[in-house]
């Protein structure tokens, strides 16, 4: 029997080893970029106001909210096996990203509070502002792309795990259609091939 044609709802299956590299990594940087405001200050890393564990508007908007949102994409990009859940991850992730990097730049725009000044030396400033901000949303932004091409690509494994998944659909000798996957029991199988006879 010659293979089925691959409908449309079968190619958005996909592996989940897909987003095993760059979902991980999201969640932790997103993590990362969300919690750092707010613990960093015990080690003398981060932005003014430097109480540890304290909440402003600012953190919220430019910190928290990006980081929660890379995380949720990170996760969707990890656990998918859909590859349009995949890349609705992998968007959530890159749009979290970009706004690590702008959000401080337009936040006067529309006045979220005051995001405060770096901790640091002269030396340090560079670290905090990268590893909070802009280093941190360009490297998010570079693995949800990442995430986002692999997900988009429909491979021949992707093609066999559906054809293996629901392998024939054969008709019985009254009509009935009877679908066996390649999981059934063995002596399920060769009854279906001995009602062509």
């Amino acid at each position: 029997m010659g293979r089925r044609a691959i409908g449309h709802s079968d190619r958005l299956a996909m592996a989940r080893r897909r987003g095993a590299v760059a979902g991980p990594l999201l969640m932790i940087l997103g993590a990362w970029g969300a919690l750092i405001p707010f613990f960093g200050h015990a080690f003398s890393y981060g932005y003014t106001p430097n109480n540890t564990w304290h909440w402003t508007q600012a953190r919220g908007w430019l910190e928290v909210l990006p980081g929660a949102v890379a995380f949720v994409g990170g996760l969707l990009l990890t656990m998918a096996g859909n590859r349009l859940t995949a890349m609705i991850g992998g968007w959530m992730a890159a749009l979290a990203g970009g706004w690590f990097v702008v959000g401080t730049v337009i936040a006067p725009w529309w006045s979220p509070g005051d995001i405060g000044s770096p901790m640091g030396s002269a030396d340090r400033v560079v670290w905090e502002q990268l590893g909070m901000f802009y280093g941190l949303g360009a490297v998010i932004v570079f693995l949800a792309a990442l995430g986002i091409g692999r997900a988009s690509v429909v491979g021949i494994r992707d093609i066999e795990a559906v054809e293996s998944r629901r392998e024939t659909i054969d008709l019985t000798d009254d009509g009935r259609t009877e679908t066996t996957t390649a999981t059934a029991p063995v002596s399920t199988r060769r009854t279906v091939v001995n009602s062509e006879r």
